[in-house]
């Protein structure tokens, strides 16, 4: 407990703030090749999965590796559309256009199996 004293003298006892629960923050990755049917699908998927399921609590980064080949080695991208979790920690890779809703929260872990 703190202690304040306000201009009349009296000590007043004040409770510290409660903390709100932290949510989680997802750091996401879209690999893509270009504006192909299914990267532009992948992208709509995430937006509408992450607006709906993720609160503002996301940031989303697409990199197209017709432009940026070599960034495909950092997350050992195979295939395309892949999207990478970040963090939280450990990375997940989902690959496709995430047109399952449910087998993308689960990759994402933010549903249980």
């Amino acid at each position: 407990m703190k202690t304040a004293k306000p201009a009349n003298g009296k000590v007043l006892k004040t409770k510290p703030a409660e903390k709100k629960s932290a949510a989680k923050k997802y750091d996401l990755r879209l690999y893509v090749a270009g504006s192909t049917p299914r990267s532009l699908q992948a992208l709509s998927n995430l937006k509408r999965i992450c607006e709906e399921h993720l609160a503002g609590n996301y940031r989303v980064k697409v990199i197209d590796l017709l432009e940026r080949p070599q960034l495909a080695a950092g997350d050992q991208i195979l295939a395309i559309p892949t999207l990478v979790r970040a963090i939280p920690k450990p990375a997940r890779k989902i690959i496709g256009d995430l047109s399952n809703t449910e087998r993308v929260l689960v990759g994402l872990e933010v549903r249980p199996q």
